[in-house]
């Protein structure tokens, strides 16, 4: 994983009258592919009832080609670009997740984390429910098709009282397309009109990346349903609002909205708020790219330093699937980023990041920096110390690898090497976002879960044999 934090997936449903809903469908996950590069997929329902399924390992791009859009007609589609959370990186755990169930066959695209899916598969399979993947999206996708109900919006309210966690889904049926969230709404998931039909997708850049037109965000708890029969809405269950708050950190694209404001200006005001709680003497603001940008634009604006590019990162230095040692780990991140030597030498750098997680990335930058011949840097991070693993739907470390779980200030900033070092206070962070102070999750922060978590799940819960 190195010293990134990883969200889920990305998920996108569409109606297209007239067909090609696959094509629309495919422009949404490559818009989302920020969400996950490890497998990707689109699932069709044409107009004879026929299903049709195309996924694999590697970006949306590399998966799909045109022989592959052509061969997924229908006015019906949702498709998936995963980040696994749980489970390892398979085609079988690609989704869409295609499942059959008493009410016929379903295919289910998952952003999330079902925290009880250990006990729901147990008793699944005590039904006889055989599971051909190692995710715990397949076991929703198997609860939602045994659910009881005699709508498909029955079933999904059935499913919200039965399992626990975070969960935006798209949903296909050989009828319509559902969009659901949990009720707490941890995941992001909205919808938008698109040329006489729909598209439900994870955040508004895959909207507009198809000139679709947002009309809202989901609601937590709620079940969009759209198909040739219009759009409608039902409401399942609800509790309090529980966003996740690194949405607007780090996850989100910069040009999506959230709570209705721009992703780019939330960053930006955590820069500015960022710089009235912990301001020193400087030179010049930068930034580790390309995430921390539009925070460091915000403390450069407030503090009337300018804002200089020190860093150029080598756009072809993204993820592997070969995993690397930790040494090769630190030589990739000296591979990925060349120090603008005069833009630094002999300057007081104030340098910012959005996070900091095991630190491999931030010390190396620091390094760097210093080799450039930067006189003081004081890193000052746009989010507040990560100390709690999150289980709802971010691959994060254990808490034992976190550089804040069980040190001082003082420590971090000895270990990073820094002159001085700051984050950006709870408070602070919530001013700078749309909504209320109590409306987002900040589990990873404060370790205060707002629904119960098996502490023992792991990504691989599934993938050891029972003895």
């Amino acid at each position: 994983m190195g010293d990134q934090l990883h969200d889920a997936c990305g998920v996108v449903g569409v109606y297209r009258p007239g067909g090609e809903a696959s094509r629309i469908a495919f422009f949404g996950i490559f818009s989302l592919q920020h969400r996950g590069q490890e497998s990707a997929g689109i699932a069709t329902f044409d107009d004879s009832h026929r299903e049709h399924l195309h996924r694999g390992n590697g970006l949306v791009a590399g998966v799909f080609n045109e022989y592959d859009l052509e061969n997924l007609p229908g006015e019906l589609a949702i498709g998936h670009t995963r980040y696994s959370t749980t489970g390892i990186t398979s085609v079988e755990n690609s989704q869409p997740i295609r499942v059959s169930g008493p009410n016929g066959t379903i295919f289910v695209a998952h952003n999330g984390n079902i925290v009880n899916s250990v006990a729901l598969r147990e008793e699944l399979e005590e039904k006889g429910v055989r599971f051909l993947t190692t995710s715990d999206s397949e076991v929703a996708a198997f609860l939602l098709a045994y659910s009881p109900g005699l709508t498909w919006e029955d079933r999904i309210k059935s499913f919200m009282t039965r399992a626990q966690g975070a969960y935006s889904f798209t949903i296909l049926t050989d009828e319509a397309v559902y969009g659901v969230r949990d009720p707490h709404g941890f995941r992001p998931l909205c919808y938008g009109e698109l040329d006489g039909g729909w598209i439900i997708a994870s955040e508004t850049c895959a909207l507009d990346n198809v000139g679709g037109l947002l009309v809202r965000e989901i609601e937590p708890g709620e079940i969009l349903k759209i198909s040739s029969e219009g759009i409608a809405t039902t409401q399942g269950i609800v509790k309090q609002k529980q966003f996740c708050i690194f949405e607007n950190i780090y996850f989100s694209r910069p040009d999506s909205i959230l709570n209705g404001g721009r992703v780019y200006s939330n960053r930006e005001k955590m820069g500015a708020q960022l710089f009235r709680e912990s301001h020193v003497p400087a030179d010049i603001v930068t930034a580790i790219p390309d995430s921390a940008i539009p925070a460091s634009i915000g403390y450069a604006n407030e503090s009337g330093l300018p804002y200089r590019e020190t860093l150029i990162k080598n756009r072809n230095s993204g993820r592997t699937f070969i995993e690397p040692t930790q040494a090769l780990r630190e030589a990739g991140v000296r591979a990925k980023y060349t120090p603008l030597v005069e833009n630094i030498k002999g300057k007081k750098v104030i340098l910012i990041d959005d996070s900091v997680v095991r630190g491999t990335t931030t010390r190396q930058v620091i390094k760097l920096l210093r080799t450039a011949g930067a006189k003081e840097i004081h890193l000052r991070v746009s989010s507040p110390p990560i100390k709690f693993s999150c289980h709802y739907g971010v691959d994060m470390p254990n808490p034992d690898e976190l550089i804040a779980s069980n040190r001082t200030l003082i420590d971090i900033q000895k270990e990073l090497g820094v002159d001085s070092l700051a984050y950006l206070e709870m408070q602070g962070l919530k001013q700078s976002v749309n909504g209320s102070s109590d409306s987002y999750c900040d589990a990873c922060f404060t370790g205060n879960y707002p629904v119960p978590v098996q502490l023992e799940l792991g990504k691989m819960v599934f993938e050891s044999p029972k003895k």
